[in-house]
C-alpha cells in the first residue's frame, strides 16, 4: 500500500496563482494606515491625546529671545489665558436715579385725545413730499412677443409666404418720363 488510491480526477498540483489564504495579510497591496501615532494616521478613527517621553530641553543660553518686545507672556497658551475663575472688587456702579412723575404733576390737562374718549376721526392733509416719477414702466410699456406667425419666440417656424398685391412703383405702366 505503498501507492495511495485517488478517487476521481483531481490530483495535488502547484497553484496557477497565489492563493491569499495562505497569506497572513492582505497583501502588498494594500497599506492600511495606522490607528495609533500622529504621522499618516487613519481619517476613519479619531486621534487619541498624544504623550511625548522626551526629557525636558537643554537649555542653550540664558537668554536666547529676540528681545523684550518679543517676549511673550508664559500665562498666554493657545487656548487663551491660563487662569482660574478670578473676581475683581470694585465699588457699585452709579445707577440713574428713576425719572418717574410724582403726585404733584398729574395733569389731565396736558395729555392728549388718546387718554380721552372721542369719536373716531381721519386726519385729510396734503402730501408731505412731492410726487415722485416711479422707476417701474407702466402696464402699457411692454413690448410682448408675438405669439403667431413665423416669429414666434422658442419654437422653430417653417417657411411662410405673404400674398399681397402688386406695387404701383415699377410698373409697365409708369411714366418714366417724369
Amino acid at each position: 500500500m505503498a501507492e495511495e488510491v485517488w478517487v476521481g480526477s483531481w490530483r495535488p498540483h502547484r497553484p496557477r496563482g497565489p492563493i491569499m489564504a495562505l497569506y497572513s495579510s492582505p497583501g502588498p497591496k494594500y497599506l492600511i494606515p495606522p490607528t495609533t501615532g500622529f504621522v499618516k494616521h487613519t481619517p476613519t478613527k479619531l486621534r487619541a491625546p498624544a504623550y511625548s517621553f522626551r526629557g525636558a530641553p537643554m537649555l542653550l543660553a540664558e537668554n536666547c529671545s529676540p528681545g523684550p518686545r518679543y517676549s511673550v507672556n508664559p500665562k498666554i497658551l493657545r487656548t487663551g489665558k491660563d487662569l482660574g475663575p478670578a473676581f475683581s472688587i470694585l465699588g457699585r456702579y452709579h445707577t440713574k436715579t428713576m425719572l418717574t412723575p410724582g403726585p404733584g404733576d398729574y395733569f389731565p390737562e396736558k395729555s392728549t385725545k388718546h387718554v380721552f374718549d372721542s369719536a373716531p376721526s381721519h386726519s385729510i392733509s396734503a402730501r408731505t413730499k412731492t410726487f415722485r416719477v416711479d422707476s417701474t414702466p407702466g402696464p402699457a410699456a411692454y413690448m410682448l412677443p408675438v405669439v403667431m406667425g413665423p416669429h414666434t419666440v422658442g419654437k422653430a417656424s417653417q417657411p411662410s409666404f405673404s400674398i399681397k398685391g402688386r406695387s404701383k412703383l415699377g410698373s409697365f405702366s409708369d411714366d418714366l418720363h417724369k
